[in-house]
This record gives C-alpha cells, sequence and structure tokens, in this order.
C-alpha cells in the first residue's frame, strides 16, 4: 500500500492592511497612553513629597519659634508642658509626628509616649548647628519625609530641637485619589484611541476590500501594466489640467518631448484646438483633432465634481485615411456610373444612325467620342508612370466631368514610375491629390457664375522632391487666412467640415515635407497659364535619392 499523503496545509489568513494598521494604532495609543500616565505619576508622586516637605517644614519652624516651646526648654519637667501641645499641633496640622528634643537627641514628645525619653532616629547635626536640615529616613512610625530645626534662645544658642514629618504611606494615600482619576482617564483615553482605531480600520477595509498591502501593491502593478498595455491613449488630468497619467499609446500619438507628468496641457505643445478641448470643462465626445502626425478621435469626462478629467484618444488616422480612400471611390463609381449611362446614349445615337443609313455620320460620331476618351487617357499614363497617381487622375478627371468642371493636366507633368520612394504610400498619395481636387474642384463650381470651371494639375519631380500643384478658377482664398487654410475647422463650404485641406498639411509634415497657398515662385507651367483669379495649392515631398538611384 502507498503511504497516505497528507491534505497540505490550508494557506494562512494574511491579515488586511486595515487589521494591521489597527494593531500598530492600538500598540502605538497604547504606549503613548502608558507613558503618559506613568510620567503624571512620577509628576504627581514628586509634588506630593514636595508638598508633605513644605508643610512639614512650615510645622516645624512655627512650633520651634513658639515661646511656649522656649520656655519649656528652661525648665525641668519638658515633657509635661510640651507632649499635650505637640499632640495638638500635630492633630490641628495633619502631621504624622512633632517631636521636640534636647540638642543631644533625647525625646521629649512623641506620639507614642513610651517613646518619650529616648534617642531620636534620624540625623540632627546641621540642625544642632542651628540651621534646618530635612530628610527622608525610617522611624519609629516607618519611611518618613521629616524637618529637623534648632530652638534658639535669646542669646541665640540651641536650646532644644524640634522635628515634623509626615509618612511615606500617609503621601501614598493621599497619591491614592489622583491616582485612580489618572487611571480612569488613561483608560478612557485607551479605550477612545482604540475605538477611534478600529472606525478607522474599517473603513480603511471597506476602502481596500480587504486586501494587505502586498495585495494593493500588486494591484497597483497590474493597474499601472494595464493602462500601459492597452492601444487606446489614456490621459488622467488633475483640476488644475496637470497630466498624473500618460499611457504609452498617448505618448505616441501626442509625441511630448520629455516627461509630460505633472505638466498642464498647454505645456505639451500640441495644436491649439485640441488643446482646448483638453481644458473644456464640459464632456468631448468623438472629436476629431490633428496632430502633427496623427488623426486622433478625443473623448473627455469628468472625474467628479472637480477632481479632474479622465481623456482617451483612438488612433483615427488610418480610419480617416480609408476614409477618403472610400470618398474617392464613391466618387468614381459615381463618375463612371454617369459615363456608362453617357456611353449608352451614345451608343444608342450610333445605332440610330446606323439605322438611319447614315453610315458615315456613325462612324464619325463614334470615332470622334474615341478619340476623346483615349486622348486624356493617353495623355495621363503618357505623363505620370505611378500607378497609383494615374488612376486617381483618371478617375478625378471623370469625376470633374460628371460635375461639369474641366480638369487639365498641365504639359510639364511627369513622373515616371518607381521614382517615389516606399515611405510614401499610396494612401499618403491619395490623401495629398485626392483632396487638393477635391477643393479646387468644389471652388470651382462656387465661382462658375464668373468663370468656367476649370482644374489645373500639375505632378511631376523636381530637384530631388516630388511637387504637386493643383489650381483653380474658384474666389481665391484671402492672403490674410494664408495660415488659417490648413487648420482643422477652416472652410468656405456652408457643410463642410474643414478637414480635408488639414489631412493635406498633416500628410505632408508626416512626410517630411510641406503644403503652401501659392505656386512658391516655381511657375504653375503649361495649360493653366491664362486662368483668371482662383487658389493654387503646393505640395513639396522630399525624395529620396538613394533609393531613386538605386531603381
Amino acid at each position: 500500500m502507498h503511504p497516505t499523503s497528507s491534505p497540505p496545509p490550508p494557506p494562512r489568513r494574511r491579515r488586511s492592511l486595515a487589521g494591521r494598521l489597527l494593531a500598530v494604532q492600538v500598540v502605538i495609543v497604547a504606549a503613548v497612553v502608558a507613558g503618559g500616565a506613568v510620567l503624571a505619576y512620577l509628576f504627581t508622586a514628586q509634588r506630593a513629597e514636595d508638598a508633605a516637605l513644605r508643610q512639614a517644614t512650615a510645622v516645624a519652624l512655627a512650633v520651634a519659634d513658639t515661646p511656649t516651646v522656649r520656655e519649656a526648654a528652661a525648665r525641668p519637667d519638658h515633657s509635661t508642658v510640651l507632649q499635650p501641645y505637640a499632640e495638638q499641633v500635630r492633630a490641628d496640622t495633619g502631621v504624622d509626628f512633632i517631636t521636640v528634643m534636647d540638642p543631644d537627641g533625647t525625646r521629649w514628645t512623641h506620639p507614642d509616649p513610651a517613646r518619650i525619653g529616648r534617642p531620636f532616629l534620624g540625623h540632627t547635626d546641621q540642625a544642632r548647628a542651628g540651621r534646618t536640615q530635612h530628610e527622608t529616613y525610617t522611624g519609629t512610625l516607618g519611611p518618613s519625609v521629616r524637618v529637623v530645626t534648632p530652638v534658639l534662645d535669646g542669646q541665640h544658642r540651641v536650646v532644644a530641637l524640634v522635628s515634623a514629618g509626615i509618612t511615606v504611606d500617609n503621601i501614598t494615600a493621599r497619591l491614592r485619589t489622583p491616582l485612580l482619576a489618572l487611571i480612569g482617564v488613561a483608560g478612557s483615553a485607551l479605550a477612545l484611541g482604540a475605538a477611534a482605531s478600529y472606525l478607522l480600520a474599517a473603513r480603511l477595509r471597506r476602502h481596500t476590500h480587504g486586501m494587505d498591502a502586498e495585495q494593493l501593491a500588486h494591484l497597483y502593478d497590474y493597474h499601472q501594466a494595464t493602462l500601459h498595455s492597452v492601444r487606446e491613449g489614456l490621459l488622467l488630468l488633475d483640476r488644475e489640467h496637470r497630466v498624473l497619467l500618460c499611457n504609452d499609446a498617448a505618448r505616441r500619438l501626442l509625441q511630448p518631448t520629455g516627461e509630460v507628468d505633472g505638466l498642464t496641457v498647454r505645456q505639451l505643445g500640441l495644436p491649439e484646438s485640441l488643446t482646448r478641448a483638453l481644458e473644456s470643462a464640459a464632456p468631448v465626445r468623438d472629436e476629431v483633432h490633428l496632430t502633427a502626425e496623427h488623426v486622433v478621435l478625443l473623448n473627455t469626462s469628468p472625474v467628479g465634481p472637480g477632481l479632474g478629467t479622465v481623456v482617451t484618444l483612438r488612433d483615427h488616422t488610418e480610419l480617416q485615411g480609408l476614409t477618403g480612400e472610400l470618398d474617392n471611390v464613391k466618387g468614381i463609381a459615381a463618375a463612371l456610373d454617369a459615363q456608362a449611362h453617357e456611353a449608352a446614349n451614345r451608343l444608342h445615337a450610333v445605332v440610330s444612325l446606323i439605322e438611319l443609313g447614315r453610315h458615315r455620320e456613325a462612324v464619325e460620331f463614334a470615332t470622334a467620342e474615341l478619340a476623346l476618351a483615349q486622348r486624356l487617357t493617353d495623355q495621363v499614363v503618357g505623363a505620370v508612370g505611378e500607378p497609383v497617381l494615374a488612376a486617381l487622375l483618371l478617375g478625378k478627371a471623370a469625376q470633374a466631368a460628371e460635375r461639369g468642371v474641366d480638369l487639365h493636366l498641365t504639359a510639364d507633368s511627369r513622373i515616371d514610375d518607381g521614382v517615389l520612394p516606399d515611405r510614401l504610400t499610396p494612401r499618403d498619395l491619395v490623401t495629398l491629390l485626392g483632396n487638393l481636387i477635391d477643393n479646387a474642384m468644389d471652388a470651382a463650381i462656387e465661382n462658375a457664375a464668373h468663370a468656367a470651371p476649370e482644374v489645373h494639375v500639375t505632378a511631376r519631380t523636381d530637384d530631388g522632391h516630388l511637387l504637386l500643384r493643383v489650381a483653380d478658377t474658384g474666389p481665391g482664398v484671402d492672403p490674410a487666412a494664408a495660415e488659417d487654410v490648413f487648420r482643422r475647422g477652416w472652410t468656405t463650404k456652408q457643410h463642410g467640415r474643414g478637414l480635408g485641406l488639414a489631412l493635406v498639411a498633416q500628410t505632408a509634415r508626416r512626410n517630411g515635407g510641406d503644403v503652401r497657398l501659392g505656386d512658391d515662385g516655381g511657375g504653375s507651367g503649361g495649360e493653366h497659364d491664362g486662368r483668371s483669379g482662383g487658389a493654387v495649392l503646393t505640395v513639396r515631398l522630399p525624395l529620396q535619392r538613394a533609393e531613386v538611384g538605386a531603381r
């Protein structure tokens, strides 16, 4: 048979943090109360002893200065006169003994008459020399605090000695009442301290859910690891809009320089619109903001009454790019649908001409339409070898034709296939040129009453840079608003969001380039030289020469 293994011992139950604090607080309160009680007792005992000494001294001096005592010292029957007098004074003053004695120490009086005539127990050398002395000494009544003072005659000779004293037991009895009161106060203080500690520990136990210090430390570590591992950006701000926590995702989206904990949002160097949204007391829901390289979706939620704000940030860059691509695809699809409808009409016209026997006119009509479409395709494909740009231009040309806008590719446009670096993604190309053309078409249509709507596009490489320029025949842009054009929210459209050109500026910066209003002194070139008015937007992006040469 195999020996049966004993079950493992049950896990040792850890005392919670509140329980530990309760034990520590009770020990501290008990130590403080006990120490205070001891000090109070010692202080009270010393004061009681000092009071007893002062009382004994006053009685001894008063008796020694009494004429009755001086006169009795000269008579042979000292005790007959002094014994009743001393006992009367002792009873009146509350001392335990008054002893009048000969200078050599022989007692003339004593509370116990049987001890009269015997030697005094204690030191009298200073009193015999004419000085008052005091000591604690064990005599016939036990330990006592006593005073011995001389009795002087008219010639200042010591003719007798007077001793008055109070026993230690009597002093202790006097301490009993204040000592009991002290014990009561100490016990009450200990009880109140323990009760307060218990209530505080109970409240702390509720807040910490009964966890001990180690468990709380682990929970904090898990909390920190969780906040820094989530993909959503998280900012915790206090009531002064200072950063309490900024996780890794928020750092990636906001790209602050250096340590941010303790800084205000104004010190993070964020765009003004984003800073205002973070400082707003009202909650923010799904607001789109642009940073230097990202499109972020912002949500804020106040924490309690004036405690601070929880901020969440989501990277909206890819989604915004996909949305832009989808809009372009939708526009192209609509244009192709319109072209298909138009092609059907033209095909019906050709068929009708053939049915009417007008074969030559049918061929001429079909040939002219085919040459017009082929000429635009040949122009775009011949000038722009980059497939994404060529496809985008053809689609935008179809979309422009459907909207009644003439889109022209300038004669100096030239981009060979493989010239653009890999870091310049097709999505960025669509964002740049697609938004520029869309804004140009909107502006041209808006000004169609004053000029034929036209859009002129230039796409070429120029001195190690990719140059994209779009000009329109629209109303133009006020030079005073040249800096605001690329700010999120700026728009001249009635229902516009003011996001297109802001995305263009952000994408250009992310790729190391810039965008500006105007033709940057490089000339517009080609067919749109004769256009009137309108705006010119130019994007310049650096190319990687090493990569270009390698290809």
